[in-house]
């Protein structure tokens, strides 16, 4: 038999169902309704529920078929006209019919004895027991901190599945590493990923964390509704009738199968516990990818929930909040504290909303992770047992939840990174650049209006210095004038002496001296008789020794020796 896809939908009198069975042969059907219980046939079609409330034959009953669409629909009667039908859109939990809660295992041998609804105290224990031969029992089996999954009830499943789910999780062997020593790796793990550059940078360029932070996903607006229904004195049970669910989610739900799960109470806190923790990774998911999912949405989810990657158990609500912050600022594209506010505060809209929304958001992490091909097993470890799960808890324990959660805080020094340290180390700096940068323009803008003054300051300061370099030169000059004097004498005389000594028939060629004025532009002076040669050449005498006694150059010696031999030679003419 197949089981048919149906919808369920209420009046304040009257209960509608609608199922849809295409090829059925609509000739040969059955239905059959009493109580709580609802039966419906037409080959191969077989529909089986249990109601959450009770619906009675009073002749007021309606069905109809469309043969275009395929669908049913039959209205039935309540029992009590304006009673509330509370979960119609918990598929799973409806398909089977009601059942006591008892510790009987869901497989079990056929034959095998009944279990009693009440746990048996050790005293009463009835040591008259079947006995099976030994058999040895793995370490993970007698090691009761080395469980996992929904309510840590599973166990093993790494040492047959350890290649698929090495790329999973972050633990390595965990059915042989205790919880403790989890917590400790996992920390050491974060501590080790945390990146202050890449915090930092998403810390002053928030641009795109801004516009992640103004998206609003579902939730927002069937929560704004809810608020509105709350503030006009509405039941609370109307607001499960705000969510809905898509017909590949009704078709999801039919897929799963319903049973019951024996929680004790630790264990029932734990699964409250991790459920805050994956709803908070979903809602991180869910904001920066605005709800369009890609091939990272599965990566995410499962890093950010160390119950998902390390299989962590929890004591109380501030650890789930610190872990997941930490997380958050080490692991995905975008970190910041912002982020991880938003999604704790999307967290407690969606368990406000209830069990419809919670589900809603289950059956999306079951989808992302059954369409990645190694996340796929953490919905057998999880999230199918959570989707079953959910439709069977009550609202009011939600709420509770959320508010147990609303009342947690949560600080960037609780996270342990060392984070308004690093914030302000890079603030200091900031404002130290941004001095800096100041300081510059400043400096500049004084520099331009200065420049004028400063090009006639070395105006003055070119006149001046060629002042001193004529002065200087000057100086100079008259420090060298003395030798050029009497270079300048010593030059001619000389060359006059030298002329001097060749005397032809008692005439003389002045040849220096008419150098000397051809070289100073003067006219040449006509060769004239020299008259009596003693006291011209005794005069010449007394002016090279004037000249000699001034300075001294080399060759002096030699010249006033001339000069004395030209006397002595010419003094007998005389």
């Amino acid at each position: 038999m197949l089981t048919p896809a149906f919808d369920l939908s209420q009046e304040p009198d009257f209960l509608t169902i609608a199922i849809r069975v295409p090829y059925a042969r609509v000739c040969e059907f059955d239905v059959y309704f009493e109580g709580s219980d609802f039966k419906f046939y037409a080959k191969p079609y077989f529909l089986r529920l249990t109601l959450p409330g009770r619906i009675v034959e009073n002749g007021s009953e309606q069905g109809s078929y469309d043969a275009d669409k395929g669908i049913f629909t039959i209205r039935l009667p309540k029992e009590t006209p304006g009673q509330h039908f509370e979960g119609l859109n918990m598929l799973t939990a409806l398909l089977a019919p009601r059942k006591s809660r008892t510790a009987k295992p869901l497989v079990e041998e056929l034959g095998a004895s009944e279990i009693p609804e009440e746990v048996v105290d050790d005293e009463d224990f009835d040591w008259e027991i079947e006995q099976t031969p030994y058999e040895e029992i793995s370490e993970s089996a007698l090691n009761p901190q080395c469980h996992y999954g929904f309510g840590n009830l599973r166990s093993g499943v790494f040492q047959r599945l350890q290649d698929e789910l090495s790329d999973v999780v972050d633990v390595k062997d965990p059915d042989f590493t205790p919880a403790v020593e989890r917590r400790q790796k996992r920390l050491a793990a974060e501590l080790a990923k945390f990146d202050p550059d890449h915090y930092l940078a998403d810390f002053f360029e928030d641009e795109a964390v801004e516009q992640i932070l103004q998206y609003n996903p579902w939730w927002t607006d069937i929560y704004s509704k809810m608020t509105a229904f709350v503030e006009k004195s509405q039941e609370q049970e109307n607001h499960a009738a705000l969510v809905s669910f898509s017909e590949e989610e009704k078709y999801q739900l039919r897929k799963f199968v319903n049973k019951s799960y024996l929680l004790d109470k630790r264990a029932c806190r734990q699964v409250y516990y991790s459920l805050i923790d994956i709803l908070l990774a979903y809602c991180y998911e869910t904001r920066v990818t605005e709800g369009e999912k890609n091939v990272e949405s599965a990566w995410n989810i499962r890093k950010l929930s160390p119950t998902l990657c390390w299989f962590e158990t929890w004591t109380n609500v501030h650890d789930i909040l610190v872990s997941f912050g930490r997380r958050v600022l080490c692991y995905p594209l975008y970190r910041h504290f912002k982020l991880v506010i938003k999604a704790y505060r999307d967290t407690i809209k969606i368990l406000q909303l209830g069990r419809s929304a919670v589900l809603k958001c289950l059956l999306d992490i079951h989808k992302i992770f059954q369409e990645n091909d190694p996340a796929y097993i953490l919905n057998d470890l999880y999230i199918s047992d959570y989707c079953v799960w959910i439709q069977k808890v009550k609202s009011k324990k939600l709420a509770a939840l959320a508010e147990a959660l609303k009342e947690v805080s949560l600080t960037k020094a609780q996270l342990g990174l060392e984070l308004e340290e690093l914030e302000a180390a890079a603030l200091l700096v900031q404002e130290e650049e941004t001095a800096l940068k100041a300081a510059h323009s400043v400096s500049g803008q004084q520099t331009l209006p200065s420049s004028s003054e400063a090009s006639d300051s070395q105006d003055s300061d070119s006149t001046v210095s060629s002042g001193n370099e004529d002065s200087d030169s000057e100086q100079d000059e008259l420090k060298d004038s003395p030798s050029e004097t009497v270079s300048s004498l010593q030059g001619p005389f000389l060359e006059e002496s030298s002329a001097l000594l060749i005397v032809d028939d008692g005439a003389c060629r002045n040849t220096a001296i008419q150098e000397s004025d051809v070289s100073q532009g003067k006219p040449l002076a006509s060769c004239r008789p020299l008259g009596p040669s003693g006291p011209l050449i005794e005069e010449l005498g007394e002016q090279l020794k004037t000249t000699v006694q001034v300075s001294e150059p080399k060759g002096t010696t030699a010249v006033n020796h001339n000069m004395q031999e030209g006397d002595s030679r010419q003094t007998p003419n005389n």
